[in-house]
């Protein structure tokens, strides 16, 4: 077993230097996940060393985390602090300007647990406040945090144009190997100037005792699951890939108390598992299991399936492990695996289909329509440095 090492997040930094923001108005986006190491809340410790918090405002799941995928809670005020709640959710522009200019804030601060996934939407709660700060006047400052899937690989396509939505506002791969701040200091150096006309006001409280190699649970800091369907660190170093599924009629495991570790539907049988040794994926194992989800796809419905064991998470790839599993599914089930579209109907021009989204193009349901080995529409796997913007790197 690894010794932890003694990581020093930005916000435990802000908590032993609050004159940072002395004299600031300042608002607080964030949720349950921001945790001292003591487990109290950032706003409690925060308040407490004298920060001038006046504002919160919370993403998706809501600021205590309560809200299933495509939810928010009400906004209201917190019951602890007293503080005036502000709901992020799905505000993007004017919208989200006048959230700031009515909260009465100076400075806007992001302090909320990612797990290193282009499609988790924390970070793009954090790039739309980041474009609405430097619309308003305001500076822009995130408490970084750890990638708890390590930050020293990066996987799966970049998003391509035309394919941007709430699960990926920019051109970054699927598994994006940065730091919360890193990639606020990539896209302030990249695509802030070309909607803006120039970067914002952009503070990074980098975080002391972080490797790039580093691991969620080598850090000496506490797990806090970062959403309802993301549990543990097993899940998150899954997610990357079997998120995909969320595109497909299979069921990616909502439901059960392993989300997206469990994949299954009601046509599968028994040789998914065989099938998917036989491919030797790095780091990883099948188990065949039975299943019945408690809500979402299948919801009440006995489904088969596998459940992926990881062995090795160095050498596991969670995106090329799921491409895999679809290319073995297309060829076991044909007649039943589906990608799932959402629109009007099948014909309709204006049709979308989620795993465009997720994957940031359409060349994996492309390829798994016709019969192509999706496995060649990978990218070939590197660091960080092969696609981040020049200095925008904190970690060695």
């Amino acid at each position: 077993m690894t010794t932890p090492s003694e990581v020093l997040t930005g916000v435990a930094r802000l908590c032993a230097e609050p004159d940072l923001v002395a004299g600031k108005r300042v608002g607080l986006v964030t949720n349950h996940t921001g945790v001292l190491p003591d487990l109290r809340q950032n706003l409690t410790a925060l308040l407490d060393a004298g920060v001038p918090l006046v504002a919160l405002f919370g993403p998706e799941h809501g600021l205590r985390g309560t809200a299933q995928a495509g939810g928010s809670e009400a906004a209201d005020l917190d019951p602890d602090s007293g503080l005036p709640v502000f709901d992020t959710y799905l505000k993007t522009g004017a919208a989200l300007d006048r959230l700031l200019e009515s909260s009465g804030i100076d400075v806007l601060m992001f302090d909320i647990q990612d797990i290193g996934t282009r499609f988790y939407t924390y970070v793009w709660t954090m790039f739309d406040c980041l474009l609405a700060a430097g619309r308003t006047g305001r500076r822009f400052v995130v408490l970084d945090r750890p990638n708890p899937i390590g930050g020293h690989v990066a996987a799966g396509p970049m998003l391509q144009p035309g394919f941007e939505s709430f699960v990926g506002r920019a051109a970054i791969p699927v598994r994006h190997g940065l730091t919360a701040g890193e990639l606020a200091r990539h896209l302030n150096a990249t695509l802030v100037p070309e909607l803006l006309g120039s970067p914002v006001d952009l503070q990074v409280l980098a975080m002391t005792g972080w490797r790039r190699h580093t691991f969620g649970d080598q850090t000496g800091l506490p797990w806090v699951l970062p959403s309802p369907n993301i549990p543990t660190l097993d899940t998150a170093l899954v997610y990357p890939g079997t998120g995909l599924f969320e595109g497909t009629n299979l069921s990616e495991g909502r439901g059960t108390t392993r989300p997206f570790e469990i994949i299954g539907a009601p046509y599968v049988d028994r040789r998914l598992a065989p099938a998917l040794a036989e491919r030797e994926l790095p780091g990883v194992r099948f188990r065949f299991t039975t299943f019945s989800p408690t809500f979402h796809k299948y919801a009440g419905e006995l489904l088969a399936g596998v459940q992926l064991h990881v062995y090795d998470r160095v050498a596991f790839d969670p995106v090329r492990t799921a491409v895999v599993m679809l290319a073995v599914l297309r060829e076991l089930y044909p007649d039943d695996v589906d990608v799932v579209p959402r629109g009007g109907g099948v014909d309709n021009p204006g049709e979308s289909y989620p795993l465009d989204r997720l994957w940031g193009s359409d060349s994996l349901r492309l390829a798994l329509s016709t019969g192509v080995d999706p496995t060649t529409v990978l990218p070939d796997v590197k660091g960080p440095e092969s696609w981040v913007a020049p200095g925008a790197l904190l970690y060695d």
